[in-house]
């Protein structure tokens, strides 16, 4: 059953992403504070949709519109830095969009 309303899930900010797939890729997430920081991670996610230059999850950070996000996956296949580009705001988490700053080859493989 389709859903007509944004509901707060990753799946709703997906639909201003036409090219988005899903992926459920669990990574660990760092907001970079200053250029040259070692990145903290912070939190464990998944990245629930993506597309060859997006990542598209659920964040308990409080991120905003152009930080710079650290993504790495268990076994440093997928080690990138990113910004934010879209953030919807809920009560407890916010689903956030990040581009990667340079190509990430291979990272999503579409048939």
């Amino acid at each position: 059953m389709a859903r007509n309303r944004d509901d707060g899930s990753v799946a709703g900010l997906a639909r201003f992403f036409p090219e988005a797939t899903p992926v459920r890729l669990p990574i660990q997430l760092a907001r970079i504070q200053e250029s040259g920081d070692v990145p903290h991670f912070t939190e464990s996610t998944v990245i629930e949709f993506g597309t060859t230059r997006e990542a598209l999850f659920v964040s308990k950070t409080p991120l905003e519109f152009a930080d710079i996000l650290r993504l790495r996956n268990s076994d440093g296949s997928l080690d990138v830095e990113a910004y934010v580009v879209a953030v919807q705001y809920h009560p407890g988490k916010t689903v956030v969009a990040a581009r990667f700053k340079g190509d990430v080859p291979n990272w999503i493989v579409k048939s």
